[in-house]
């Protein structure tokens, strides 16, 4: 194994991005968990711009990070939280967590190191928006319009169901 630069930033954005996670878990303040899951979400991406896929890193930046975690922020502040209902999680369950999570990285450790991928020449590097928007608008059109679709129907319902608790408010 050498050390290149490459690999110190994809470890260094790997830490990041796994220590966001364990105090996206672990805090109790939701904003600090928004910042925790943001740290995530930009250490991510940092991962997308070492592998050549600036496009996704930006998306990854644009719309998790900004729009996402938005979203989440006014959600969680529009909604009542009671903490003091939550039971409390023992000392053993943590433990038999944490060593199952241990042991799931160990397993798809051992399971990378011994998987055997056979190159390809490919031409990563060279257009990469380009290659996205050519697959999406002629190899993928039936998923992109179907999404299109679904998320157009997903709108209608929030309008329909947010009507209809205003109406009901208003009746009382």
């Amino acid at each position: 194994m050498t050390f290149s630069g490459e690999f110190l930033a994809f470890m260094g954005l790997a830490l990041v991005a796994l220590i966001g996670g364990v105090l996206l878990l672990n805090l109790t303040k939701v904003v600090h968990m928004v910042v925790a899951l943001i740290f995530t979400f930009v250490a991510i991406a940092g991962i997308y711009v070492l592998l050549s896929a600036e496009f996704v890193a930006s998306v990854q930046v644009l719309i998790y990070s900004g729009a996402i975690t938005i979203i989440m922020l006014f959600g969680i502040m529009l909604t009542k939280h009671d903490d003091e209902n939550e039971p409390k999680t023992g000392k053993w369950r943590k433990l038999l967590v944490f060593l199952g999570v241990v042991g799931f990285a160990f397993a798809v450790y051992i399971g990378i190191y011994n998987f055997n991928i056979e190159q390809v020449p490919t031409a990563l590097h060279e257009n990469n928006t380009m290659q996205i928007g050519k697959a999406l608008y002629s190899k993928y059109i039936i998923p992109f319009e179907l999404t299109s679709v679904l998320l157009l129907a997903a709108l209608v319902g929030s309008i329909i169901l947010a009507k209809n608790e205003k109406k009901e408010a208003d009746d009382e």
